[in-house]
């Protein structure tokens, strides 16, 4: 008999759990340069010492709390590419049930530096082998991994098609605390955070300016004595997707794929799947989450791909963005027909 989603929403839950109690501790025992350190670079990302702490706790939980009843295979970020993880140990791939993604820490260049909170992400997908795509996730929870100086921890987690459970622990004390979270339901951006992905400096400049054009043709720019629009670039997507599910951004989103494909960049500094693994808990939240084209957000459940998104508050604020948005990457992204 399968278990309950409910139960395996509580598992990753408590994985998550693990992977922050063990950042912690660990951030005791090391220095902001030991945990900065580059350990290797795989072909989806730079792999930092802070990043192989919380690996080697992942391949622990699953080794000693899987149920072997719900055989998984594990996808995320710092594997070897190619290299095959199933739990119980040396399940085929064909015999498992689902297929977890996991980002162990989203947003590692800033937790990194104690400088703002990173995000464990998980998803768990029945198996469909090479097929398996975001569009399958059923389950998912995401984890605040927070500084030294933050006594709360936010998570959210969900079944689809059942909401979301949203809490806090006080990890100071352990005590964990109803948490109420909502998008907002403002009908407009003025005077609200709202952008997309330029982290790098790589696109940096063509981002910036077809954002620009998006304001400036919905509301003007220079038009007012104070800027309408406020950005806030949180390197991490599932930080981005957690920022409008609380109701403190009205849209975020990542185009950095089209715009590195347009400038000849072959860069692995984009979004993927892992990032935004738990792209439906702001959809169960009444928030908006597609690809820039307005079509469902889906990929393969890989760690190479890449993957441009589009998050907003809700389905009134999507409706003015939409026309504009497409419009504008037809004109800066696609090659003019001859």
């Amino acid at each position: 008999m399968s278990t309950n989603p409910q139960n395996l929403r509580l598992l990753l839950c408590d994985l998550q759990n693990h992977i922050r109690d063990h950042l912690v501790a660990s951030r005791l025992a090391n220095t902001d340069t030991d945990l900065a350190a580059i350990s290797h670079v795989t072909q989806a990302d730079t792999i930092y010492a802070i990043d192989k702490l919380s690996e080697e706790a992942i391949l622990y939980w699953f080794a000693h709390h899987w149920p072997d009843d719900e055989p998984v295979e594990v996808v995320m970020e710092g594997l070897e590419e190619g290299e095959v993880v199933t739990f119980p140990r040396g399940t085929a791939v064909e015999n498992t049930k689902w297929k977890c993604i996991l980002d162990p820490i989203d947003g590692t260049r800033g937790i990194m530096y104690d400088k703002r909170s990173a995000w464990s992400l998980a998803a768990l997908a029945p198996q469909r082998g090479a097929d398996t795509c975001l569009q399958d996730i059923t389950i998912a929870a995401m984890t605040e991994l927070p500084t030294s100086k933050q006594w709360r921890a936010d998570q959210v987690s969900g079944v689809k098609g059942q909401g979301i459970v949203a809490q806090a622990v006080n990890v100071l004390t352990g005590e964990w605390l109803p948490l109420s979270l909502a998008p907002s339901q403002a009908r407009d951006f003025k005077h609200g955070f709202a952008g997309w992905a330029r982290f790098f400096p790589e696109g940096k400049s063509l981002l910036a300016r077809l954002e620009e054009e998006l304001w400036d043709e919905l509301y003007g720019l220079g038009r007012e004595a104070t800027p309408l629009i406020f950005d806030d670039q949180y390197i991490c997507s599932g930080g981005q997707l957690y920022e409008i599910l609380a109701g403190h951004d009205r849209m975020q989103g990542d185009l950095r794929p089209f715009a590195y494909a347009k400038l000849g960049y072959e860069s692995p500094l984009v979004c993927h799947p892992y990032d935004v693994c738990t792209f439906f808990l702001l959809q169960e939240a009444g928030g908006v989450v597609e690809a820039p084209d307005g079509s469902p957000l889906n990929a393969p459940l890989d760690t190479t791909s890449p993957v441009a998104w589009m998050g907003y508050a809700n389905e009134e604020l999507a409706g003015r963005v939409r026309p504009v948005l497409q419009r504008l990457m037809r004109e800066h992204f696609e090659e003019p027909r001859a």
